[in-house]
């Protein structure tokens, strides 16, 4: 299997398909790289080149014991990079996915970055507080710990619900999608799930926004159930200097997997990085 190995010996699985300038694809949580296999193609299909990683802990990764903050997940895609030597590379990031784009650029600049994309991001932050009321309670994050502590099996089926809106009438979402969330899902390791949560519900990334100076777009549906738009996205745009924001109608937070949302979103990926 393809694998970059990272400054501390953990092994990082990717895809890579096609030719032409790179398009880094960095999945959400709980999920793994597979999770971009449409956008991969489709990427590839235009005549570029398509990688998606697995991060640690996750998927066919290295299931290490720790390692689970941004520091060293930005870490890690920046040995991603550095070991392919990917350049003018535009990063595509899917939810706590986005963290980990917005650490990296915090970290590590954009001397290899072309553009970025948010997708569903969580930045700027999410934790609710007297300064974001839209954000999301303490009390949420730690019960989605225990859900993965206690029974994490059907914890996953039971979150995949909200993740895809399948909840909403006239849903578009399928079974299917559903059924993909849950196998990824199981294959991270537990003690990632954990300390992801605790990574995501404390990270603020607000000053690695302020040090992006590329063309950046941000997607987010206004019915996340996840990651509320009003906590993320529409502050996110506020503080990147050269950025869009597009906001899908009913989009949920899988949106890119949803047919419907996916062809939209695969769409306008498409028109931005013909630019």
């Amino acid at each position: 299997m393809p694998t970059v190995t990272t400054r501390d010996g953990v092994e990082l699985f990717y895809k890579d398909w096609g030719a032409g300038r790179p398009v880094v694809f960095i999945h959400g949580w709980p999920l793994s790289g597979d999770a971009w296999q449409d956008q991969l193609k489709a990427v590839a299909d235009a005549g570029f080149r398509g990688i998606a990683h697995d991060r640690r802990g996750h998927g066919r990764s290295t299931p290490v014991w720790d390692g689970y903050d941004f520091d060293t997940f930005a870490d890690d895609l920046n040995d991603l990079m550095t070991g392919l030597d990917l350049r003018d590379a535009t990063l595509v990031a899917h939810s706590m996915g986005g963290g980990e784009l917005a650490r990296y650029i915090g970290r590590h600049g954009t001397s290899r970055v072309r553009s970025a994309v948010l997708l569903s991001a969580i930045t700027p932050l999410m934790l609710q507080s007297p300064t974001l009321p839209e954000g999301v309670p303490k009390e949420a994050f730690q019960q989605i710990q225990a859900g993965i502590i206690n029974e994490r099996s059907q914890f996953w089926h039971d979150t995949a619900v909200a993740f895809f809106s399948a909840n909403r009438e006239g849903t578009k979402a399928t079974q299917g999608n559903q059924d993909a969330f849950w196998l990824m899902a199981m294959q991270e390791t537990i003690e990632g799930g954990v300390q992801c949560v605790e990574a995501f519900t404390y990270g603020d990334f607000t000053d690695d926004l302020k040090k992006f100076d590329v063309p950046t777009l941000l997607v987010h549906g206004d019915d996340d159930q996840i990651v509320p738009i009003d906590a993320t996205a529409r502050k996110g745009v506020k503080i990147i200097s050269d950025a869009t924001l597009k906001v899908y109608e009913g989009g949920s937070h899988g949106l890119a997997l949803v047919p419907g949302d996916k062809e939209k979103f695969n769409k306008d990926l498409l028109e931005f990085l013909a630019k």
